[in-house]
């Protein structure tokens, strides 16, 4: 299976003055990412605005995306919707498009039983030869993939891991410690990727790593080493940013806000998510201003 990567970047999707997608800002944005320490990148997921775009604007940026980092990470096409049919034809686009690999979101907004579950993902990891990491985030979708589940979805060959966003340590080391071997458990939230690599997680699929990807990359290599005193410092240092790139308004309106101010443009917002007020603006930026900044930006 395709190495996929400890450190992989929830990247935003840059819009132009007219609100429609900057491909050649994107294809700047990844490698940038990858020089300031992500193994890879995910496109079109929750953070890529992925619900207001068109499958043709996702497609093209898989393909974009996939053509600029030219084998220097992976790219994981984020094909997952509330639609099983429509997410196996995505699946399906995004590998002859070249991805790597496909992430995939529990069906939002039908609330399916988790033999739903079981049955959505199996259904489109079926259909496509792409390693396949679920992703669940109960808080977003309404509904929460069980252990159970996610252990049966184990067994499915190419399913190669999970975003794991449920806040559940207990749920989440079961899962570790259960699954089949080689299924990987990939944080979805940057204020538990140290919680989770204690318990035998992989790494994390993170926002903040916009901003400091060499150093959430020095805490998991920290972690994995065995000098816990380091992460645990690494972490507590992040923490603030953590908060002020998740809580200030919906994700990602406060890292865009951030990209944009700090001299790496990447547009605005398509409804329904809007700017931070002025106040949160300066919340943010008040955090930011405090932090190392591991991209390299104007300023």
């Amino acid at each position: 299976m395709t190495e996929i990567g400890r450190l992989l970047t929830a990247m935003v999707t840059p819009f132009d003055e007219n609100g429609q997608v900057d491909y050649a800002r994107a294809k700047g944005l990844a490698l940038a990412l990858l020089d300031s320490g992500s193994d890879g990148v995910v496109v079109a997921g929750t953070t890529g605005e992925a619900p207001t775009l068109s499958h043709e604007e996702k497609v093209r940026l898989f393909r974009e995306v996939k053509s600029a980092v030219n084998g220097r990470g992976a790219v994981i096409a984020g094909t997952g919707t509330y639609n099983t049919a429509e997410s196996v034809e995505l699946s399906r686009e995004a590998e002859r498009a070249g991805a790597d690999a496909v992430l995939l979101t529990c069906p939002y907004y039908s609330k399916p039983t988790q033999e739903g579950l079981y049955r959505h993902f199996e259904t489109i990891a079926r259909a496509t030869s792409l390693p396949c990491i679920l992703y669940n985030i109960p808080g977003r979708t309404g509904v929460n993939m069980t252990a159970e589940t996610q252990l049966r979805l184990s067994r499915v060959p190419n399913i190669a891991g999970v975003k794991e966003a449920s806040g559940d340590l207990a749920q989440i080391a079961r899962i570790i410690e259960d699954a089949r071997e080689g299924f990987l458990v990939w944080s979805g939230d940057d204020q538990m990727t140290l919680p989770i690599l204690s318990l035998g997680g992989y790494g994390v699929i993170s926002v903040v790593s916009h901003l400091a990807g060499t150093q959430m990359r020095d805490m998991i290599e920290a972690q994995i080493a065995g000098r816990v005193a380091e992460a645990a410092r690494i972490h507590r240092r992040l923490l603030p940013l953590m908060n002020a790139l998740m809580s200030e308004g919906s994700n990602p309106a406060p890292v865009k806000h951030a990209l944009n101010a700090l001299g790496f443009p990447v547009g605005g917002l398509r409804l329904p998510l809007v700017e931070p007020d002025e106040a949160q603006q300066q919340r943010i930026m008040a955090v930011v201003g405090r932090q190392r900044v591991d991209l390299a930006v104007a300023v």
